[in-house]
């Protein structure tokens, strides 16, 4: 395969380094990149010749110049804050890129259909990072689910990480600009969880903070019972600084490891023609919109609360509001 040239919005970011791997490890170039902070000296270890600017319009124009003397920008790679995502695709569609964009593709669901028809004006494609659909533990899942006699599966979603305060000073902690806990550590999961066990039925929120949610989503083949949170006081005896968890029938699913490369795969796949599309994203993007808007529900049927929520912390959080 003949090398792609890249360039990159948003290289301060934790999830970065993992593009840079894929773009370096696909044999592709990386020629430009843009960041309001200069600490990005990540790209010096895997790319040493990037034109980089933190402030948007320079970086315009030399993407500009950089057409006009003859080298083609073929993919764009997002990894801007959430708010911002809508955005920086439709400006890779105006230069003639194709897209690559972290999740979310879009905070609402409603941005989706514009995007769509814009591929369609420009003729060139959006792709997003839905990586767990290539971790081997859950593509065997899915084989495993899908050759099985159909039957409601209750399944019990666990993710807690911890952050620290800087996350509350920070765009992530702003529900308007990152879609909230659901969106910034729980998209992935949802998505997972639709493209094996359906479509959405039901769901219901049963407390929501800051710091932590807890539901119940009720999909075509499956009760979910779901928690997530980014405080180190729910986080069970030796597992810092993450634990995350899938039981399906009282059986644990094991992808604790093997997320790393993931993202070079997902790379592979869109060069293969196989990448995940706007379609693809969609279910998990309205799944989050709507769990950001329902009302925390008074009257809780002890059936579909997650089996940690008497554990968690639930004190009032009163400096980040």
């Amino acid at each position: 395969m003949k090398s792609k040239n890249f360039i990159l919005i948003g290289v301060a970011g934790y999830i970065v380094p993992r593009h840079l791997k894929a773009i370096k490890e696909t044999g592709n170039n990386l020629i430009a990149a843009l960041d309001p902070s200069d600490s990005v000296g990540i790209l010096d270890k895997y790319f040493d010749n990037v034109d980089f600017f933190t402030e948007f319009e320079r970086f315009d124009r030399n993407v500009e110049k950089l057409k006009r003397s003859g080298n083609k920008i073929d993919f764009v790679t997002i990894c801007s804050p959430n708010y911002l995502h809508d955005s920086h695709i439709r400006f890779a569609l105006r230069i003639g890129a194709n897209a690559i964009c972290e999740k979310p593709l879009v905070l609402n669901e409603r941005n989706l259909d514009l995007l769509a028809d814009l591929e369609k004006e420009y003729g060139k494609k959006i792709y997003t990072i839905l990586q767990l659909r290539l971790h081997p533990s859950i593509v065997q899942l899915k084989k495993d689910v899908d050759s099985s006699p159909k039957k409601k599966y209750d399944i019990d979603l666990t993710y807690i990480t911890r952050r620290g305060n800087w996350y509350f000073s920070s765009w992530k902690a702003r529900k308007a600009l990152s879609g909230g806990i659901a969106t910034n550590i729980g998209i992935h999961f949802f998505d997972m969880l639709t493209w094996i066990f359906g479509k959405v039925i039901k769901q219901e929120v049963y407390f929501s903070n800051p710091k932590k949610m807890v539901g119940y989503l009720e999909l075509e083949n499956a009760n979910v019972r779901w928690l997530l949170s980014i405080d180190k006081k729910d986080l069970p005896k030796g597992h810092s600084p993450t634990y995350r968890s899938i039981t399906i029938d009282d059986k644990k699913i094991e992808f604790s490891t093997g997320f790393t490369d993931l993202h070079t795969e997902v790379y592979k796949n869109i060069f293969a023609g196989k990448g995940f599309t706007v379609e693809d994203a969609r279910q998990s993007i309205k799944i989050v919109g709507e769990i950001r808007n329902l009302e925390v529900t008074k009257s809780i049927d002890n059936n579909n609360l997650h089996p940690l929520f008497s554990k968690i912390d639930k004190s009032k959080i009163y400096k980040y509001w």
